[in-house]
């Protein structure tokens, strides 16, 4: 699994830096211009190679849980974040979330993280979704699914409470779980539908909401025709066009190219799709002009490295 890890670790940051020159750029203008390498500066006057909130957290995420789960340390260590640039690409934050930003402002003063995160149904963007892939690695023990869901839903709710987000991010670590275990997109696609649905079925939640996600569970998202894909910042769009981006290539470095490239939330679209495209392909399919051109390479590889000791010593 240190393959995978390593792979995602540094696939979710080299697809974050990818998109964060281009963040708000027009997938029209993304067609005339594309991204096809690290670039920088563009709208964040960021130096090549900078990863912005969506990679931060993420190792925020993993940090926390080399030490155990705890819900306190993790809001903790994300308000470190905030306010001390803890996990920055250059120990600042250039770039922060409306909602995760109110969510963070209340766990400092403090809240309790299991009440932090925005409930309201205009606080379902993506500021969740983006950090969630280091559930997959320690969740993959877990064989029950209500359980992953609940710890899902803790893990969310830091700074995003609402059941859209919430099961955004579960579909999204439900597939990255099946993929540790199935080589094949299609057939960890089609499982993550077959478990996700048969969870839901048995389940109180309100249809309509569950409805959000018609095309990822009950369809092929692969067959959307690109022009239906949105690559805003709202947590379905999120979810839809980094599968999409995943399932309708087949390297690593297409995929995350293909996500920047849509354009709108550049940096996040390349950040989810490249944490999965990074553990499906693993760390030696990723180009490695790009792996030593990321920001806090050294430290990716060796938080990378802690990590993975720390999961097998709980399996232990």
């Amino acid at each position: 699994m240190q393959e995978q890890i390593t792979g995602a670790f540094y696939g979710i940051a080299i697809g974050d830096a990818l998109g964060v020159p281009v963040e708000f750029k027009t997938r029209s203008f993304l067609s005339e211009n594309p991204i096809t390498t690290l670039t920088g500066f563009g709208c964040w006057n960021q130096p090549p190679g900078t990863f912005s909130d969506d990679t931060s957290l993420t190792f925020c995420t993993a940090e926390s849980l080399i030490a155990g789960y705890d819900i306190h340390t993790m809001a903790q260590t994300f308000v470190r974040w905030a306010q001390f640039g803890y996990w920055g690409a250059h120990n600042e934050v250039f770039d922060i979330g409306h909602t995760t930003r109110r969510a963070l402002q209340r766990v400092a003063v403090g809240t309790s993280p299991f009440v932090s995160g925005g409930f309201e149904e205009f606080e379902n963007g993506n500021g969740s979704l983006m950090r969630m892939m280091p559930l997959a690695f320690y969740l993959v023990k877990e064989n029950d699914i209500h359980q992953r869901y609940q710890t899902v839903k803790e893990v969310s709710g830091i700074t995003h409470q609402h059941f859209r987000s919430v099961l955004g991010c579960f579909i999204y670590v439900e597939f990255l779980r099946h993929l540790l275990s199935l080589k094949n997109l299609q057939h960890a696609y089609a499982q993550m539908q077959r478990s996700v649905n048969a969870y839901l079925h048995m389940q109180p939640f309100n249809p309509a909401e569950v409805k959000y996600y018609e095309r990822i569970l009950q369809q092929q998202i692969a067959a959307v025709p690109v022009q239906q894909i949105d690559s805003s910042g709202y947590v379905v769009h999120t979810l839809e066009s980094a599968l999409w981006c995943l399932l309708n290539t087949n390297t690593y470095e297409s995929c995350v190219l293909a996500a920047v490239n849509l354009g709108g939330d550049t940096d996040t679209t390349g950040a989810v799709a490249g944490a999965i495209a990074g553990l499906h392909y693993g760390i030696n399919q990723i180009p490695a002009a790009w792996i030593e051109q990321v920001a806090q390479s050294a430290a990716i590889k060796q938080l990378a490295q802690h990590f993975s000791v720390a999961l097998n010593a709980t399996k232990a």
